[in-house]
């Protein structure tokens, strides 16, 4: 298969394009950058139009381009371009992607759990409405740009993705600095729970949705672990993984964390129990299902931990 990916340069993007080669699969990047390598093609979404010759022969494409979430206040320039790098960028993409020759097969778009919003703790499955917050708002909006893609006959899949621990960037690397010293401390009360997923089972996800034979593997997926933790158990497990003391005193609270990161508080105090009701239905099977298990492979060597073909997308 040839593999368009946006967002590759990206903690799930690099992993993804690896793992698609490892099985003989062609990845084109889309960078909106000048290309430093074959692999690449420039493309940018604030100037795409009805078409893009970039997109065309390409038989399906993994969308994860955005501006991150965390590690940055939310001001209100900020909202509007996590805004604008998601919605505008998933619209015109999809338009490209409905007008290429030959029209791919499958788009899978990434999204997040930030629909549910917070939800006190409650269980929550992909047929639950979305929240009332920005972040909720943000990913319904995400989910229905898609739309010009879904109505040229392209299945699309969103990857409602949850804390993605990989140990090349993204919270993990945020956490994994100060429980090395046994130093990390709970958020809040720490009661909040946190729904993750492996780099690696993150990985095998999307290429299970990719999969161009799964013909009724369409809409929302939550692509997060079937065992939620609290915050307080990720931090005690994190020091565990690590050999660390675990101090369950070494608190920031939630007035301080709302007052030194304003909205963006809510990442780390968000309370949503999400599970993957949908992959598991459709037979996906995690390599990681707990969280002491993730954290002992992806920090054990180092490196994602990613097996491309096992019940996924088949190598090429």
């Amino acid at each position: 298969m040839k593999v368009a990916v946006t967002g590759s340069t990206g903690l799930i993007g690099t992993a993804l394009a690896a793992s698609l080669r490892a099985d003989g699969h062609q990845v084109v990047r889309l960078v909106r950058r000048p290309p430093r390598g074959s692999d690449e093609v420039r493309w940018d979404p604030r100037a795409a139009d009805a078409g893009d010759p970039a997109l065309d022969g390409i038989d399906a494409c993994v969308h994860l381009a955005g501006v991150p979430v965390g590690g940055h206040r939310w001001t209100r320039r900020y909202k509007t371009e996590i805004r604008a790098s998601r919605v505008l960028a998933t619209r015109a993409l999809a338009t490209a992607l409905a007008a290429a020759q030959p029209l791919p097969k499958v788009l899978v778009a990434a999204s997040a759990i930030g629909w549910y919003g917070d939800t006190g703790g409650q269980e929550v499955t992909e047929d639950a409405p979305a929240g009332k917050g920005f972040l909720s708002r943000v990913v319904h909006d995400w989910e229905a740009a898609a739309e010009p893609a879904r109505q040229a006959g392209i299945r699309v899949a969103h990857a409602r993705s949850g804390l993605v621990l990989g140990t090349d960037g993204g919270v993990l690397a945020r956490l994994a600095g100060p429980a090395r010293f046994g130093l990390l401390p709970r958020f809040g009360g720490g009661h909040q729970v946190m729904s993750w997923i492996s780099l690696t089972d993150e990985i095998r996800a999307i290429r299970f949705l990719l999969d161009p034979d799964a013909t009724d593997r369409s809409g929302p997926y939550n692509l997060t672990a079937p065992n939620p933790v609290t915050d307080a158990e990720l931090t005690a497990a994190l020091h565990a993984a690590l050999k660390r003391p675990d101090f369950r005193w070494l608190r920031v609270p939630e007035s301080a964390l709302r007052l030194g990161l304003g909205e963006m508080s809510s990442e780390l105090l968000n309370n949503a129990r999400v599970l993957p009701r949908r992959l598991l239905a459709a037979g996906f099977q995690f390599e990681y299902p707990t969280i002491a298990a993730a954290l002992a492979a992806e920090l054990g060597s180092g490196q994602p931990l990613v097996r491309a073909t096992d019940r996924g997308l088949p190598a090429a």
